[in-house]
């Protein structure tokens, strides 16, 4: 077999020759392409397609394929539900140098093995998990998008090797053994995709790779903020106690919920930094089992709401001064109790505020039940 090589321009793409490599790739053949951060090779889900890319690449047969997709919003065709912490890293990171294996629940499992082609399906899950990567590459976009079947791509190398990181070292390794080589010059990064895994039990960075893991915790990390007038009654406690029913979620300690990668905050719309909860909010807390005594209040920025990927309200008028402050957070920002505002128990009796407390308690419940993880 002669290896052919086409020369592209990834600025200007002749999208012919994008069409004949996704043809090839649709019967079964092999064909490598660029990416942003290695080269990979392009072959079809399919048992025959797939036993002929691990004897090419001398690789164990029991290790999975990534599947490789032309835009994010593909990933719902493979992944039904996705966790807050798996959207936010798809939003964030694709399309990019991350490869993200997926924990499925195994109702989507069943759901999967009951719409996807058995030998699709196969090829791709491994228990109850799939590893999906998006390139950032115009080449391996167009590629991906042009194809009309799934297509895996490891990098362009013999198991053990350094994938190739251009044309020359692709051919190196497989000259005569692969159909096309897609030929852009060398790739962006030279170095292989990050690997993270990520279900309920939080994030695992399996390989290092362009990103640190740094970098995918940050882009990852989701955000709450709770809202109230002075941040001294209502939000403080509804901060704590969204944190504990969260923790209760995450199946963890109260103090390991940042750890898992939530950030829970509160705010007011009133200039009042640096004050305490107040005593009876202090007390009402306490008596749920809910510790504020070390709050600390802050005051409501147009930065902290447009960090937050979930805002929270106790009345309108704080969900009108979120807006004001940043209208793009409209959609972002919500009432606690869903249709009703709660009211601020400031100077009143301690039973009040322990009323006040059962009402913020029961919205934390419904929206923590909306979520999710």
């Amino acid at each position: 077999m002669e290896t052919k090589v086409t020369k592209l321009d990834a600025a200007n793409i002749d999208l012919q020759h994008i069409k004949k490599a996704a043809e090839l790739v649709d019967s079964g053949r092999l064909v490598a392409f660029p990416t942003e951060t290695v080269y990979g090779i392009a072959c079809r889900v399919g048992a025959e397609s797939l036993s002929e890319l691990t004897n090419l690449k001398d690789r164990d047969p029991a290790k999975p394929y990534t599947l490789h997709i032309g835009q994010k919003e593909e990933v719902g065709r493979y992944v039904p539900r996705l966790g807050l912490r798996a959207k936010k890293l798809v939003e964030k990171a694709w399309p990019g140098p991350l490869t993200i294996v997926f924990e499925l629940d195994p109702k989507d499992i069943d759901r999967q093995k009951g719409t996807l082609k058995q030998e699709i399906f196969q090829g791709l899950y491994r228990d109850t998990s799939i590893g999906i990567r998006c390139p950032d590459n115009s080449i391996a976009a167009a590629l991906l998008q042009q194809t009309r079947n799934p297509v895996v791509a490891p990098s362009a190398n013999l198991a053990g090797q350094s994938p190739a990181v251009d044309a020359d070292q692709v051919l190196a390794a497989f000259s005569g053994r692969i159909d096309l080589v897609l030929d852009a010059g060398p790739c962006k990064y030279g170095k292989s995709s990050t690997v993270v895994k990520i279900g309920k039990r939080g994030l695992d960075i399996l390989r290092g790779g362009v990103y640190s893991e740094a970098e995918v915790e940050a882009m990852s990390e989701i955000k709450l903020l709770l809202v109230c007038t002075g941040n001294t009654c209502r939000s403080p406690m509804g901060e704590g106690i969204f944190r504990k029913y969260l923790a209760e979620k995450l199946g963890c300690e109260v103090d390991r919920v940042g750890e898992m990668g939530y950030k829970v905050s509160s705010a007011g719309v009133l200039d009042m930094t640096g004050r305490p909860a107040s005593n009876e909010a202090v007390a009402a807390c306490a008596a749920k089992g809910v510790d504020i005594r070390s709050h600390r209040s802050q005051t409501l920025s147009g930065r902290l709401i447009e960090e937050s990927d979930y805002i929270f309200v106790m009345e309108r008028v704080h969900q009108a001064r979120v807006v004001a402050l940043s209208p793009d957070a409209v959609s972002r920002c919500v009432l606690l109790a869903e249709n009703d505002d709660i009211a601020d128990p400031i100077g009143q009796r301690q039973a009040v505020y322990n009323k006040c407390a059962e009402l913020i308690e029961e919205g934390v419940r419904k929206r923590i039940g909306e979520l999710v993880i």
